[in-house]
Parts: C-alpha cells; sequence; structure tokens
C-alpha cells in the first residue's frame, strides 16, 4: 500500500467568548458632530457617545452582546452649547469613564462623571472665557498621575490648558496663542525632545504648519516651534505615534487643503525631517488617527475625509512609511470624526465613524483577508511529512520534511521573510514517513526524529549546533510505523517518543535518558491500523495521554497516561470513515482538551469536546475539501480563538475553518496547493506575528507556503435608507410581528411616516413598509407597549409638529392601525416617551419628557 503520515502542530491560545458580528450602523440627525468610545456600564462591550451639536446633547449608546446599540440617552449639554468634540476617560480616579464635551455655542467645557452602570451625572461646566473650543484632548501634562484637558479655540487663535485636580475638578483655563490667524484645528501631545516632560503639536489650519510647544516642569509651556505643512495645505488633525520605532514621538497630519496626509518623523531633539507626503486622490482629508490596526505591531494611519472615498487606511511598514492609502466608501460624502475600539469583540479594532451629511455613524468592522501563495520550494523527491522550528538558533522558523523516495529528510534554513534556503538532505531508514523535532540530548538544540514505514523503525538525528545534524541512530519499532509524537511521558524532565506502528496495532514508547539515547519500554495495543498519534492531558490529572486514530476501525482510542510511561487499556469514540489524522486543544474554552479529527473516505472533520475526564461528547461534523488528510491548529484570523486548517489530497487544497470559541467552527474557506497536499504544519514564518501555514504536496515534489495577510481589511456594516428627505429621527428595535426575529421601526421626521424594517433573523431585512403619521406631524420618538390587552405589541409614537402622542395598535397582519389620541395632547412638543408598567396595575402607562 502507499502509506500517508500527517503532522499536525497545536499552538495554544486563550479563547473569548463568542460574539455575532455587528449587523448595521446606526442613523441620526440630530447633527452628530463628534463620537468617543468606551465601556460605561461595565458589561464588557464598547459603548458609544456621540456629540449632538444641533440639539445640544450627547447620546450614550449601549453596545449588545450581539454587535448592535441600544436605543440611545439623551444628555443636555445646556441650551444653545453646540457641543462640538466630546471625550472619554477617567477624570474622578474612580477606575469609571467620565465624558467631557468642548462646547462651542457656550464657551466651556461639561464634564459628565460616570456612575458605572452606564448612567452620568453632569458635574461640572468649565468655562473657557472669550474662546470657542472646537476640539479637546486628555493627558496628564504635569506628571502628577491627574488628567488634564487641552481645548482648541476657535475665534482667538489659542488653545486652553485646564489642569486636573482630581474627583472631576479642575483649575481654570491657562490660553497660549497659536499665531495671528492661526485657526487652530486639532491638538495631540507627546514628549517630542525627551525631557520626560509631555509637549504639545497643534495643527494651524490658517497659516499651514504645525506649531509644537514644548512643555517644563512649572506647568508652563514656552519654547516653540513652527513646521510648515506646505501653503494651502490647511492641516485639519493630527496624530502622534512611534512610526518607525526609534523611541521617538512622530506626527502625522491630515492636510485638508491639498489631499494628502503629511508624516513627520522626529529626530530627537525636538526636530522633526521634512514632511512624507501621501495623496488621497480626490478626498479633503478631515480627521486622522494612528493605533496598529492589522495587528503586526506597527502603526498604522486612518483617516476620515470629504469625499466619495470618505475613510482611507495607510498601513505603516515600522519604518517610518506607510502603504498607499486603501480607501473604503461608507456612502457618505464628509466624513469628520472617528472612534476606534473593538466594537464587536474579535479583538479586532473596528471604526465608528460620523458623517455630517448624511446624519449616519458608519461602524466599520475589522475582517480577516486570508492567505496568499508566497513561495514554492521544489524538493528531489516526493514529500510527506513536514514539521517546524529554529535549527540553527537564528530565531528564524525553519522547514524539515520526509522524503520517502529518497530515504531521507530535507532542510530548508528560513530567511524570516517566508523564503528558505535550498534543502540540505539527511539519510533516513526506508520510506520515512513522519517527522517530529524535540530537544532529546538537553543542549538547546533542536533534534529530528523520524518513523520509517518500511524499515520498522525510528531514525533520531541529533542537532551539531551549526544547523547541521548527526548520522542517524535507529530504534527498532513495530511493523510499519507511521506517526510519532514526542513528550515527556514519565516526568523525568528528558523527552520520550512513542510511535504507532501501522501493521502490528500497536504503538511503542521510548523513553528518553535525556542524552538522544532511548530505550524500548513496552508496546500497547491500539484499534485497527493506527494511522495517526497525538498527546493531551485529556482527564486533567497532569499525567500526558495519547489518542491515536485508527483507519479501519473508524474510530480514535484514548490512552491514559499513568506519568511513569505506561498508559491504561486503550478507550474507543467513533469517527468517521477512515480517520487519517487527529489533533488536540480546547476549543470551547472550558479548561479541557477537545479532539478535532480528519476522516479521509467522507470528506469530514468530527471535532469531539471533552469533557475533562478522558471522555468525549459524541462527533460534530464539518466539511472538508476531498480526500482530507492531515489537520492543524492555530489562531489564523488573530481573534483569539481556534481554528483549524486541513489539507485536502484529491482536491488539491487546503480548507481553514475559523472557531467561534465555543467549539464550534464557521464553515470552511479554501486556499489552492500544489498537487495532493498531504501534510501541513503552521508558524510565523515571515515574523509578521500571523501565523502561516506550510504544506508538503506529494505528487508535485514541493513544499508550499501560504503567508497570512491581513492588511487591516475593514468591511462594512450593513445600511438601511430611510428614503430621500425622511429625516430620520428615532430607531427603536424588538420582534414586531413575533418570529423569534428582531425586527426595526423607525420614526421618518421629513417625511412624516413610521418605517417597519422585518427582520430575517441573520442580520438582513425587508424593505421598509411605510406608514403615513399625517401631514405637519413630524414623528420624532417612540416606544413599544401592551396598550389594549391583546398580548400583540403596540407602539406610541411622539409627534413635534402636532404636539402630540398617538397610539397605534397592532392589527394582527405585522402593521399598526392609528389611534385618535387628543387626549395625548400637550402645548408643546414632547421630546422623548417612554413605556411601562409604573404603579403595578398589570396596565402600560406613558410617560414624556416636554420641552
Amino acid at each position: 500500500m502507499k502509506s500517508f503520515f500527517f503532522l499536525c502542530c497545536v499552538v495554544p491560545e486563550c479563547g473569548l467568548k463568542f460574539i455575532q458580528t455587528a449587523k448595521n450602523p446606526i442613523e441620526y440627525s440630530y447633527g452628530p458632530r463628534s463620537v468617543a468610545a468606551g465601556d460605561f456600564n461595565n458589561d464588557t462591550w464598547i459603548d458609544m457617545v456621540v456629540a449632538n451639536h444641533i440639539v445640544n446633547t450627547i447620546a450614550i449608546y449601549f453596545g449588545q452582546n450581539d454587535g448592535t446599540f441600544s436605543t440611545p440617552i439623551q444628555y443636555s449639554t445646556g441650551v444653545k452649547s453646540i457641543p462640538y468634540m466630546v471625550v472619554v476617560d477617567d477624570f474622578s480616579n474612580d477606575e469609571l469613564l467620565d465624558i467631557a464635551v468642548a462646547n462651542f455655542g457656550t464657551n466651556s467645557i461639561s464634564v459628565f462623571l460616570g456612575l458605572g452602570n452606564g448612567s452620568f451625572v453632569k458635574y461640572t461646566e468649565l468655562s473657557t472665557g472669550s474662546s470657542r473650543p472646537i476640539s479637546i484632548s486628555v493627558s496628564d501634562l504635569n506628571n502628577d498621575t491627574l488628567l488634564d484637558i487641552v481645548t482648541v479655540n476657535y475665534g482667538t487663535h489659542s488653545i486652553s490648558i485646564l489642569y486636573g485636580y482630581g474627583k472631576g475638578n479642575f483649575s481654570s483655563a491657562t490660553s497660549y496663542s497659536t499665531g495671528y490667524d492661526s485657526f487652530p484645528s486639532s491638538v495631540a501631545s507627546g514628549d517630542f525632545n525627551n525631557d520626560k516632560y509631555l509637549d504639545l503639536a497643534i495643527a494651524n489650519y490658517g497659516t499651514d504648519n504645525i506649531l509644537i510647544l514644548f512643555g517644563n516642569k512649572n506647568e508652563t509651556f514656552s519654547n516653540q516651534i513652527t513646521i510648515s505643512t506646505s501653503f494651502g495645505s490647511h492641516p485639519n488633525s493630527i496624530a502622534v505615534g512611534h512610526f518607525n520605532r526609534d523611541a521617538y514621538i512622530d506626527i502625522a497630519v491630515a492636510n485638508y487643503g491639498n489631499n494628502t496626509i503629511g508624516v513627520l518623523l522626529n529626530h530627537g531633539s525636538g526636530t522633526f525631517a521634512q514632511q512624507a507626503k501621501y495623496s488621497t486622490g480626490s478626498a479633503s482629508p478631515y480627521a486622522i488617527a494612528a493605533s496598529d490596526f492589522n495587528q503586526d505591531s506597527r502603526l498604522d494611519l486612518f483617516v476620515t475625509s470629504k469625499g466619495y472615498n470618505n475613510t482611507a487606511l495607510l498601513s505603516g511598514y515600522g519604518n517610518g512609511t506607510f502603504t498607499e492609502p486603501a480607501t473604503f466608501p461608507t456612502g457618505a460624502f464628509t466624513s469628520i470624526s472617528l472612534a476606534i475600539e473593538d466594537f464587536n469583540g474579535d479583538n479586532h479594532l473596528d471604526i465608528a465613524i460620523v458623517s455630517n451629511d448624511t446624519g449616519i455613524i458608519d461602524i466599520l468592522l475589522s475582517a480577516f483577508e486570508g492567505f496568499e501563495n508566497q513561495l514554492i520550494f521544489s524538493t528531489s523527491s516526493h514529500q510527506l511529512s513536514v514539521a517546524v522550528g529554529d535549527f540553527n538558533n537564528d530565531d528564524l522558523l525553519d522547514i524539515v520534511v520526509t522524503n520517502p523516495d529518497s530515504n531521507d529528510v530535507s532542510v530548508l534554513f528560513g530567511y524570516g521573510d517566508g523564503s528558505f534556503t535550498n534543502e540540505t538532505t539527511y539519510l533516513t531508514g526506508s520510506n520515512p514517513q513522519f517527522v517530529a523535532v524535540g530537544d532529546f540530548n538537553n543542549d538547546a538544540q533542536l533534534d529530528i526524529v523520524v518513523a520509517n514505514y518500511d524499515s520498522d523503525d525510528v531514525s533520531v538525528l541529533l542537532a551539531c549546533g551549526n544547523g547541521s545534524f548527526a548520522n542517524e541512530t535507529r530504534y527498532s519499532a513495530g511493523t510499519s510505523p507511521i506517526s510519532l509524537v514526542v513528550d515527556d511521558f514519565n516526568n523525568d524532565s528528558h523527552l520520550d517518543i512513542v510511535v504507532v506502528n501501522y501493521g502490528t496495532n500497536d504503538a511503542n514508547v521510548f523513553l528518553g535518558y535525556g542524552n538522544g539515547s532511548f530505550h524500548d519500554e513496552t508496546k500497547f495495543s491500539t484499534g485497527s491500523n493506527p494511522q495517526f498519534v497525538a498527546v493531551g492531558d485529556f482527564n486533567n490529572d497532569t499525567r500526558l495521554d495519547i489518542v491515536v486514530a485508527n483507519y479501519n476501525s473508524d474510530d480514535v482510542s484514548v490512552l491514559i497516561g499513568y506519568g511513569n510511561g505506561s498508559f491504561e487499556y486503550q478507550r474507543g469514540y467513533a469517527t468517521g470513515s477512515h480517520p487519517t489524522s487527529v489533533a488536540v486543544s480546547d476549543f470551547n474554552d472550558d479548561s479541557r482538551l477537545d479532539l478535532v479529527v480528519v476522516n479521509s473516505k467522507s470528506n469530514y472533520v468530527s471535532v469531539l469536546l471533552g469533557y475533562g475526564n478522558a471522555s468525549f461528547a459524541g462527533p460534530v461534523w464539518y466539511l472538508t475539501g476531498t480526500t482530507p488528510q492531515s489537520v492543524g491548529v492555530g489562531d489564523f484570523n488573530n481573534d483569539r480563538r481556534l481554528d483549524i486548517v486541513i489539507t485536502n489530497s484529491f482536491s488539491n487544497d487546503v480548507s481553514v475553518l475559523f472557531g467561534y470559541g465555543n467549539g464550534s467552527f464557521a464553515d470552511q474557506v479554501r486556499y489552492l496547493t500544489g498537487s495532493y497536499p498531504y501534510s501541513v504544519a503552521v508558524g510565523d514564518f515571515n515574523n509578521n506575528t500571523r501565523l502561516d501555514i506550510v504544506v508538503t504536496n506529494y505528487d508535485s515534489y514541493n513544499v508550499i507556503i501560504l503567508l497570512q495577510y491581513y492588511g487591516g481589511f475593514f468591511k462594512n456594516g450593513m445600511t438601511y435608507a430611510s428614503g430621500v428627505g425622511s429625516e430620520l429621527r428615532y430607531v427603536a428595535v424588538t420582534d414586531m410581528n413575533n418570529d423569534d426575529r428582531l425586527d426595526i421601526m423607525v420614526a421618518n421626521y421629513g417625511t412624516n411616516s413610521l418605517g417597519i424594517l422585518f427582520g430575517h433573523g441573520n442580520g438582513t431585512f425587508l424593505n421598509q413598509v411605510i406608514m403615513s403619521t399625517g401631514s405637519q406631524s413630524h414623528p420624532s420618538y417612540l416606544t413599544f407597549g401592551y396598550f389594549n390587552d391583546d398580548s400583540q405589541l403596540d407602539v406610541a409614537v411622539a409627534y413635534n409638529g402636532t404636539n402630540n402622542v398617538d397610539i397605534w395598535l397592532r392589527n394582527g397582519n405585522e402593521l399598526f392601525v392609528q389611534q385618535t389620541s387628543d387626549i395625548l395632547r400637550f402645548v408643546s412638543a414632547p421630546l422623548a416617551i417612554v413605556s411601562g408598567d409604573l404603579n403595578n396595575d398589570g396596565r402600560f402607562e406613558i410617560c414624556s419628557h416636554i420641552r
């Protein structure tokens, strides 16, 4: 027979709870001007606060565990306050998030202190004198561990500093001029001259420059420099960070006037190199932020703009340069503010964007891009097994593969960029099927062990310390050894070897002496034609156990270890047809090891979740490609949840199944390989902190490297229009037709109507059903309740135009019938309404807030 072997490489990760993807953005017409994010109610989900400059409020939107947001809670910032910008931080030193708002209309800063349960109290109003604040920044400027506030002021061409005293209290404003007609637009802080005092960088829109104010130890800013951003550039927003990893803080600026992003690298003494410019095309950049969006430990830049390509990402190379902007249009034309957080709990940074022209908050969710065929490395023979390790101690991953035709192994040394040297070969026994690595003689050098199918033995090749290996030492095994695993099975701090023998239906245990030699301890029975072996502690007794995939008995054998190199009689668990490989890891984050088994004849993998007592739940099946052979495990999309990769020999590809962290997996994504892919292993081959995949292709005589690329790709949440001129004023979510799927109702202020979008249950919705509310009614708020005791959900609607509240009763066919309610008419417009059984009489009441 032609025998096959497979390698599983397990990368341990800590899983998180599974969270569904956010479904759609949230729309407003209150004039959203700025957005900030944080967990306001300590439920681990990220919330948002929006400054609404038209209605003089801030709105709090609580993040839900399905990636959506609640209906808003409004807090007034004062009559004619015109809130322009909002920031979030802990101003009262109680480890609870607070909010500060720059009020353009009243020349003030409003501070709202958080109570930790999602509610806030307006604690103080801080005057900025004659200055109108348009931007606000927070940092500890005087090294007293208390947060200070800096505002950028329109009209007086200045900035104001309010030093924090703790507990939400601040000093009066101290102002610094930014220059005649400078029209400062944005400020950021950083220690630009490395004197351990924070400095300020200000973007001066009017004078086309960046002003640096250097901080002193006495809470003053004296020395200053200006850096030109070029004539007509009109810098509008500024961000700072370590763009080239030299310990000096650099600057990035959004130049609204000439449609460029400028990057200024710091020389370390408070002076900067001439700005490098990146064109944003026809879009005029408005706001800029720096963060690591693609998790490569390099800062990237994200920009919102005025133009059809209203957002853009510049991925950082880590040397101070960036990619050209990659655009992500959201459908808006003028996007003026952004907030960065992980809104859907997948451990990737997402972005909330305020668009001034549409009055919409868009949520851009970070998304995994995939793998690319990077390099193919030919060898002189068919390849079967592959293992990964650093064989020459250069901190770069290398590869070793078995060559059954030439009875040797090939070692390929990695360059750290995803490419490898030409092979160096070392002789083994006859028909080497499987390879693994470990330090068998405790010299801090990785050695190699190979299972030789036709010579019925294993070969041990000890490392010489320079990337080369000594001649093999052979140890007799059973008949047709096909797979092996390395670990310390008798707790003596020396690595041992377990080999499964296809021909004699058993496993050999070779106990290591710690000097590179072994002795054959004993044999243990398995199922019929064992094909693969893996290791783990399945009963949580701190002793290693083994699991064997038995090709012809269609099951796996679990052998419980005694901790002395011997094992208890096997326990069998049914799998699919002809299992060829098994991997071990904790897929549902319950601290119990689980199994994933490749079933070559049924084109499925089966997942068996462990109970922690060496028993397992029944298999759950996931479709693969044709004739799956080998499996590897790792976190391929950097969401801290374990995923699976499978080689499919007859369809010439690999299947990647992304884990949800609860023991279940998404449908496969396929990537082409060479001809007849057999074995798979994973590792970071180009040192970008992302796991890559290496596959041996038996019939094409090569090894292929699939490099993970993750350029900070974003996908837009779904947007549903309310119609031209609708002036969407309010949105509410509930199940209106009792189908256990959430629906949406919106109040269309401009078109005098209500809109219903019935949900499909998968995040998509039917087209809007319109119900007229009457001429000039201007619906502005709504609330659900049971108002007529028929067990069907009704809705109450507040009208800004006619100063009343109407009740709409469900008529049983998924629509509502309007009831005239002259009783619920007011002298002035109702701003908000809520409903509930307020007096415990079993009936719903309505409470209204009147202007």
